[in-house]
């Protein structure tokens, strides 16, 4: 989908640079996630699709929906009506959230765990990775059993498999060659 991610990349820029101008990152992050909630929902995609509503139906429907938004967000929104691009919000919201962690200097984990991870070991874990990257981390853990042991994370297009299941591929793979 990489024409989405592209005609979602200006738009997010936009509002990155509207947000670190007000010194308002963490307000555009949170308006943000419930506006891509909100457009992700699939009664919100139908309206918005619906020939029989204006643009002006769809926006009262959507910001009704959201919530309380500020003026720039409102006019952001109505941008995105008026340009057939309100889909586009999940996408835009983490182009966003990308551009603002790098600004942090914060980078996102996932981790996959076989079990889940107790408060010590996550905090070990973030330590060990923030060294090894230079730079602020912010976990996300998932619990999926089908590694059998272990420990397999992804942080940008880098990924550290510590699973068993991971060792075992590992282990055929020499063994088929």
């Amino acid at each position: 989908m990489a024409e989405a991610a592209t005609i979602a990349r200006p738009y997010a820029e936009a509002v990155f640079a509207l947000a670190d101008a007000a010194a308002a990152l963490g307000k555009w992050s949170q308006m943000l996630s419930v506006m891509a909630a909100v457009a992700a929902n699939p009664e919100a995609r139908a309206a918005a699709a619906n020939p029989r509503l204006a643009p002006s139906q769809v926006y009262g429907l959507f910001a009704a929906a959201c919530g309380d938004l500020t003026t720039e967000a409102q006019n952001f929104v109505r941008a995105l009506i008026e340009n057939g691009r309100l889909e586009l919000l999940p996408e835009i919201r983490d182009r966003y959230e990308g551009l603002k962690n790098e600004r942090e200097g914060v980078v996102d984990a996932l981790i996959t765990t076989a079990f889940p991870l107790e408060a010590g070991q996550l905090s070990a874990l973030a330590t060990g990775l923030e060294i090894r990257f230079k730079r602020k981390v912010k976990p996300q853990v998932n619990v999926d059993a089908g590694l059998i042991g272990g420990v397999r994370v992804q942080v940008g297009d880098e990924v550290i498999d510590g699973s068993v299941r991971g060792k075992l591929a590992a282990i055929a793979a020499a063994l088929m060659k």
